[in-house]
């Protein structure tokens, strides 16, 4: 190890010489844990959600938003190694030489639960690490509209969550999953890579599994899903055509299913789960979204001006009601917004609409709100009091 590398821990310790807790049994476990935990506490404590490692560079945290440097110097490309390598297993690191990047989850000793990407850029190591809350929340906490409550006491169907990556979609899914294990007898069932919230059972009975410890692939965890008795489904990530064609046939069983999707907006959604599947298909896949669809959430984290709430939660909220399933029927997605735009009664609401409240209730700034807005002309006319309401669109 060289000179740097040494320093860099001593400079670890010295900055974490207040985390150890009284207890002198759990000061022992501290003090003995992998090294690359000192760091994850390190990030706890100064409330950053995310820890990065590239070689030649010193660490960085991600706090309300923001990257900053963590006062550990240069790392080497064999200083993280040692440090990831710490705590992954040998199938891990096995995976990990074989693709070039791999994901799993870490509990830190004394500290958060964490879901960690390593891989590799221009052949030296590098690793993205998001810190999970032990807490589930629920909406009121997470800054969501009450309306996701509604979405949750299906018992049928399918619930899509999206966003970009780290817009909180777990999160918000989570407490989805927790109204209903605290609500409801039932059997629920998540495929996930990795596991990132951890759910203890309350009235509902929950098996978490997490692809390549508990089942080998997506593949064949789709594939004995419903042998499992699920009544409640999560899929982790709707990634591709098999997974979503598994979700919908769960849905279409008789199932709750939960997911997630990388996209922007309702009709953003609904474009992106039908280019999932070759275009002849596509029109069969309309079609059961019509029947089984339940609810879209599209969600972006924002920086707030309010200390005491680092960031927060803009979404967008459509319950699929017959005016939009017709419109979905009809191959008229674009059209959605308007229906969310004219049932703010029922619940529902747009972006725009989410971003005046935020500015409203002092979470945000008009800057930050524009710059978040799809539409930034009409938000700036909801903010003097100009209504925009869809009407009329059904033919």
């Amino acid at each position: 190890m060289s000179n740097t590398d040494e320093n860099q821990d001593g400079q670890v310790d010295e900055q974490l010489s207040d985390v150890v807790g009284a207890d002198e049994q759990e000061a022992a476990k501290v003090k003995s844990s992998p090294k690359v935990d000192k760091l994850f506490r390190a990030m706890e404590k100064m409330g950053a959600s995310d820890l990065h490692f590239k070689a030649g560079t010193a660490a960085r945290v991600r706090v309300r938003g923001g990257l900053k440097s963590m006062s550990t110097g240069a790392m080497s490309d064999e200083k993280i190694r040692e440090l990831i390598f710490a705590i992954m297993n040998e199938t891990q690191q096995r995976k990990f030489h074989e693709n070039g990047a791999m994901d799993f989850a870490h509990q830190a000793v004394g500290g958060s639960r964490f879901r960690v990407n390593v891989f590799l850029q221009r052949g030296l190591m590098s690793m993205a690490a998001r810190r999970i809350s032990s807490e589930i929340l629920d909406y009121s906490q997470l800054h969501l509209p009450p309306i996701l409550e509604r979405l949750a006491e299906h018992h049928q169907g399918l619930v899509l969550v999206s966003g970009i990556t780290g817009s909180g979609k777990s999160t918000t899914i989570a407490s989805m999953i927790e109204q209903i294990n605290k609500t409801r007898p039932c059997h629920i069932v998540t495929l996930e890579d990795p596991i990132e919230f951890q759910y203890e059972d309350k009235k509902a009975f929950i098996n978490q599994r997490e692809v390549g410890i508990d089942v080998h692939n997506f593949h064949d965890a789709l594939k004995y899903l419903m042998r499992q008795d699920p009544d409640v489904v999560l899929i982790g990530e709707m990634r591709d055509e098999e997974t979503f064609g598994a979700a919908l046939h769960a849905a279409e069983s008789g199932h709750l299913v939960f997911g997630t999707v990388h996209a922007n907006g309702t009709a953003g959604t609904i474009t992106r789960v039908l280019e999932l599947f070759p275009e002849n298909a596509r029109s069969l896949i309309r079609s059961s979204l019509v029947f089984n669809l339940q609810g879209i959430v599209c969600q972006k984290l924002l920086k707030t001006i309010r200390p005491e709430v680092p960031r927060i939660p803009c979404v967008e909220v459509c319950v699929i009601n017959a005016t939009v399933r017709k419109l979905i029927a009809d191959g008229r997605d674009a059209d959605i917004l308007s229906v969310v735009k004219g049932s703010y009664g029922e619940g529902m609401v747009d972006f725009n609409e989410s971003l005046r409240m935020l500015v409203e209730e002092e979470y945000i700034n008009q800057e930050i709100a524009y710059a978040a807005s799809p539409n930034a002309e009409e938000l700036k006319m909801k903010l003097k009091g100009i209504n925009i309401a869809g009407s009329g669109i059904i033919g």
